[in-house]
């Protein structure tokens, strides 16, 4: 299982939210590029960021910061938040990001996903956020009557192979990961699903690689303290 330690970022300061709410903001660290390269020192060999200004605002805002973390790390950098078109999408792939997530667009133009997979592949994931089961969207402020296995059917069926899945009550909670849902996903397709939110120590990442899941983002818990990276990381080798 890969793990994922998470950056964050609003303003170009890597910060961390409770469940999802953009009130209860708070800066974890100082700079991304030397978070990101104390996470390469533990063993990180990808790092999860996310644009939540962009997620607010549907555009691209913090492309500057995830790009240098890309090229001046050794790390592979997957991207989520604001990226709304397939040109965002190309911006990315050109600027050294290995990986596209696309979150809110999954919901609300799954047509783009489509497109994208067929012109970008591998490059592409979804990120399915849920609150009681359900999607939600644009950065957690929208929600949805669809069902997050249903939606994850869909995507499969566009030839997405990569899921990122959020409950959106445990993320920034350290409560543990929701693993009735996160083996719900496993079970009902065959992409690789990683985990994201609630993340607290060693326990939750062993429960989560017994689940047999892809990778696991953690966030809160490296920055609280709670759980330490590279026992992790070496628990997933």
């Amino acid at each position: 299982m890969i793990i994922f330690p998470a950056i964050d970022i609003i303003g170009g300061k890597p910060v961390r939210l409770f469940k999802g709410d953009f009130s209860t903001v708070e800066q974890v660290a100082e700079n991304a590029l030397e978070t990101a390269l104390s996470f390469q020192k533990d063993g990180a060999k990808w790092i999860h960021m996310v644009d939540l200004d962009g997620s607010l605002q549907k555009k691209r805002v913090n492309e500057k910061t995830f790009i240098e973390v890309a090229s001046k790390t050794e790390l592979k950098v997957e991207i989520g938040g604001g990226i709304r078109t397939l040109d965002d999408i190309a911006f990315y792939a050109e600027n050294g990001i290995s990986r596209v997530i696309l979150g809110s667009v999954a919901l609300k133009n799954p047509e783009l996903v489509k497109n994208a997979v067929k012109e970008f592949g591998s490059l592409i994931a979804v990120g399915i956020d849920a609150k009681d089961g359900y999607a939600a969207a644009e950065g957690w402020t929208e929600g949805s009557n669809i069902y997050f296995t249903d939606l994850a059917k869909k995507m499969e069926q566009y030839g997405v192979k990569n899921i990122i899945f959020t409950d959106i009550s445990k993320d920034g909670t350290l409560s543990g990961p929701n693993l009735e849902q996160l083996n719900e996903l496993n079970n009902a397709v065959s992409c690789d699903i990683t985990a994201s939110g609630g993340v607290t120590d060693i326990n939750d990442i062993s429960a989560l690689k017994n689940s047999g899941l892809y990778g696991a983002i953690c966030g809160k818990s490296i920055y609280k303290g709670t759980l330490k990276l590279k026992e992790a990381i070496d628990l997933c080798r």
